[in-house]
This record gives C-alpha cells, sequence and structure tokens, in this order.
C-alpha cells in the first residue's frame, strides 16, 4: 500500500520547486517505465498494481488501482508509477550537432522535440534556463523514453553560444530558405519561443538565419509550432549529410 506521507510527496513533484527539493522525478506508464529501468536513471520506487517489472523487490510496492489514482497526473492511470533520481547534470560538448531552445515554454513541445533529438542521432540539448522543465511530468510523458538517450542542458544560451566555436543556424520568418541553404553536419540549431521566436538577445548570437518556406497561397498562418519546426529542421540537416 501506499501511505498518506508517500502520496504527499508524490503530488507534490508535479512542482518544479520540489523536484529540484527532493531531487526526484515521476515516470508513469509501462513503456516509459521500461525504458528508464534499462537506463542509467536511479529508481527510487515503482508503485504497481501488477508486478511485471524488472527491478528490485525492495524498491516495488504493489498498491491498488484506487491508491494509483490518488498519486496519477493522468486521468486514466496505466498499471504503475516510478519515481527516479533526477541525475546530476552533464556538461554539454561543442561538437556534433546541437539543438539549443531558447524560452520553449509548452511541455508537449519540449518533449516531442527530446524525441526528435533521439530520432535524428542529436545527443545534446541545451536549454535556456526560462525553458520548460525536461522533468515536468508531462514532458516525461510525451518524450516515450527518449529522455534517458538525451543529455539535456539548462544553462545561458547566450554565453554557452558565444563561447562556442562553430556555425550557429536560428529559425526566422526572415531567414535564408533551408532547402538553398549549405547545411554542415556539425553546428548549433537554435528554435524559440512558441509566440515570440527567438530573443533578441540570443539572435545577436546566430551567424546563420534560416527559414521553413511557405507553400500556401493565401499565407495566412503565421509560423509552425516549434516542435513541427524542429522535425523539419533536423530532417533537412540529416538529409544533407546522407548526401555528402
Amino acid at each position: 500500500m501506499v501511505t498518506k506521507h508517500q502520496i504527499k510527496l508524490i503530488n507534490s513533484l508535479s512542482q518544479k520547486k520540489y523536484r529540484q527539493e527532493h531531487g526526484l522525478f515521476i515516470v508513469e506508464g509501462i513503456k516509459g517505465i521500461k525504458e528508464f529501468l534499462i537506463s542509467n536513471f536511479q529508481l527510487g520506487t515503482l508503485y504497481t498494481t501488477k508486478d511485471i517489472f524488472e527491478t528490485s523487490k525492495s524498491k516495488l510496492v504493489e498498491i491498488s488501482e484506487t491508491e494509483l489514482k490518488k498519486i496519477s497526473n493522468l486521468k486514466n492511470p496505466n498499471i504503475a508509477l516510478a519515481i527516479f533520481k533526477i541525475p546530476e547534470p552533464v556538461a554539454p560538448k561543442s561538437q556534433g550537432l546541437i539543438v539549443a531552445l531558447d524560452d520553449v515554454r509548452d511541455p508537449g513541445n519540449l518533449g516531442t522535440i527530446i524525441r526528435l533529438c533521439d530520432w535524428y542521432g542529436v545527443s545534446q540539448l541545451i536549454c535556456s534556463k526560462t525553458t520548460v522543465d525536461c522533468y515536468n511530468s508531462k514532458v516525461v510523458q510525451a518524450t516515450m523514453g527518449s529522455l534517458t538517450r538525451v543529455n539535456i542542458c539548462y544553462l545561458n544560451l547566450e554565453t554557452f553560444i558565444a563561447s562556442s566555436n562553430t556555425n550557429v543556424y536560428g529559425t526566422f520568418m526572415d531567414g535564408e530558405n533551408i532547402y538553398n541553404s549549405e547545411l554542415p553536419t556539425e553546428g548549433i540549431i537554435v528554435l524559440g519561443n512558441e509566440a515570440n521566436g527567438i530573443s533578441s538577445a540570443v539572435a545577436d548570437q546566430v551567424n546563420r538565419r534560416i527559414t521553413i518556406p511557405q507553400f500556401g497561397e493565401n499565407k495566412s498562418t503565421e509560423s509552425l509550432n516549434v516542435a513541427n519546426a524542429t522535425a523539419i529542421v533536423l530532417s533537412e540537416f540529416r538529409r544533407r549529410s546522407i548526401e555528402k
């Protein structure tokens, strides 16, 4: 069974300040939990209605469906909820293809972008300090386990870019058509806030402005969703690397 103290702790982890205070975050669902169990992330406690996971019995607590609903963030909880320890951050390396996010606020967008980085072989994701927390439960859910394979760092984006000796590509409405641009196998790709795009301070650090051209006749759509834009940009960068 799950105690009142455990319920209080688990529910508190929906807030960033308590995740940071306790150094813990939540993973829900069979697939996500199994991905984390075979990764380098350390399991705290696994609460489940069915004993189907390969893990230490000392860290497994069997609970009822009613108890699971009390600790879950989902409307329809899926068998299990696990608490994992937040690992110490690993300093990024200025090599390979890197994605950098400037003030991306939507958890679903960040989760999808993490999955895209995993899919396209981008092992490093740099986030501004105002970007949504990658251990937010909605972000974790959206990554479908890809969070275990992408190194995510939160830092001063301007300082990081300024200290990087590589090309910096930024997505803008008035940039060069990405389909006509020279795209290298290494560099930093910056994507900005859902409503405001890349901030002026970070934009000053960009030396290659690119855009995804709009083909619709009436041109009434203001911009692409940042996760959709990430998919298109990464696909084009990787396509060029195959052609070289």
